[in-house]
């Protein structure tokens, strides 16, 4: 995406142009990084849906990302510079979306940009997560290590991805035949039987009457019903991507139960090893408390994380400051950073967190994905079960008039 900028220099001279960036923050942090102050920034193109929906298929798979992430890990372990360690990657990366990527963020790096601002250029392919883990590495100076952390934390994601797809292949197989077959039923054996009822003067079930009146609309409506049906998730997946929707999508995985139970694990990982590694590379508590706000990669995290920097500057422990949002943080983690900051062992205990959470996360998705199976079936059972009772229930009460 392009935007049209305004910008003053250190020197004071103006300066305008554009910038290609995925977002209009990571265009503010390229700007930034060039150390102009920003005057007025704009779009200079309009995305449109299908754009957005078109890029879905162009994305680059998990399992192309984690190779590229542990080989980079690898080379910069092996005392590499970071152009050498691109170039050598963008020869042996197979994909060609994520080829195209490398060489761009090469150019980037060469052209003197710094490693998380040429990532953020490609914001479709890297998370936010991965370019602050790396912009906070940046900061610490420590990129190797925390390649390899993003190396482990990659392919750690990829196992709990690929698990819950490989318990869901069965599930997802019966759910599409009861839903082939249920259609069969409901747009052509229903709408064949009500004559006969209606003949009889006998009283369907509400149960019946129901099945019976939804297969006369679908089998007569059915082309706009599926027309609907994919203008809307159409819709819903643009909205969200824009800011408003994501901030709503932010605020429900911490409300919604199920998903709090994965998503709060997770995150509270993330925040950990990132103020884990700011702490060990000598970065004070506030400042790191502001780019870990980026890295959990949630909006309302990122406002909370900013409210407690603010707290910490005027004096608050940082144990005080995050036992304030009991609801984002649970008392484990402001009671072992307290622990931490009496003993001098903040890092530690983060780290010490850090695997806590991990842990914590990894268990959860295993219960879940255990638990998908025998649920879904139930449910599929009385889906079934409603089914033919609809159909049982009256011919019991034909049979019975006469």
């Amino acid at each position: 995406m392009k935007f049209r900028y305004e910008s003053r220099t250190k020197e004071g001279e103006l300066q305008a142009g554009f910038v290609d960036a995925g977002s209009r923050d990571s265009a503010v942090n390229i700007l930034s990084g060039h150390n102009l102050f920003i005057l007025k920034l704009e779009a200079a193109e309009k995305v449109h849906w299908y754009d957005r929906v078109s890029s879905y298929w162009s994305r680059v798979r998990r399992e192309d990302l984690v190779i590229f992430t542990r080989q980079l890990a690898t080379l910069l372990q092996a005392q590499l510079s970071l152009n050498r360690a691109l170039a050598t990657l963008e020869e042996q990366t197979t994909s060609p979306t994520l080829k195209e990527a490398i060489r761009q963020i090469s150019q980037d790096v060469d052209s003197g940009l710094a490693l998380s601002q040429a990532l953020e250029r490609q914001n479709e392919i890297f998370s936010g997560f991965f370019i602050s883990m790396v912009r906070t590495a940046e900061v610490t100076g420590n990129l190797d290590q925390t390649a390899v952390f993003l190396a482990d934390y990659t392919e750690r994601e990829a196992v709990l991805i690929s698990k819950a797809r490989s318990a869901m292949i069965y599930p997802s197989i019966v759910i599409a035949l009861f839903v082939l077959v249920a259609g069969v039923m409901i747009t052509t054996v229903f709408p064949q039987i009500k004559p006969i009822f209606d003949e009889s003067d006998v009283k369907l079930p509400l149960l019946s009457s129901i099945f019976i009146n939804a297969g006369a609309f679908l089998a007569q409506w059915w082309p706009l019903v599926v027309l609907i049906l994919i203008i809307l998730i159409v819709m819903l997946l643009d909205y969200l991507r824009t800011a408003e929707g994501r901030a709503l999508w932010d605020d429900l995985k911490i409300r919604l139960p199920v998903i709090r139970k994965v998503y709060l694990p997770v995150t509270l990982t993330r925040f950990a090893d990132a103020a884990a590694m700011l702490s060990k590379g000598g970065v004070p508590v506030a400042q790191a408390m502001e780019v870990v706000g980026e890295t959990v990669d949630n909006v309302l995290y990122r406002d909370i994380l900013h409210e407690i920097s603010n707290d910490v500057r005027e004096g608050m422990p940082l144990s005080d400051a995050v036992a304030k949002h009991t609801e984002y943080f649970p008392p484990l983690v402001s009671q072992m950073i307290a622990v931490g900051e009496s003993t001098g062992r903040l890092d530690d205990i983060l780290l010490r967190l850090a695997a806590f959470y991990g842990r914590e996360a990894d268990s959860v998705v295993s219960n879940i994905v255990e638990l998908i199976q025998p649920i879904l079936m139930i449910v599929i059972g009385v889906m079934v079960a409603l089914l033919f009772a609809s159909i049982l229930m009256p011919l019991y009460r034909l049979t019975a008039a006469f």
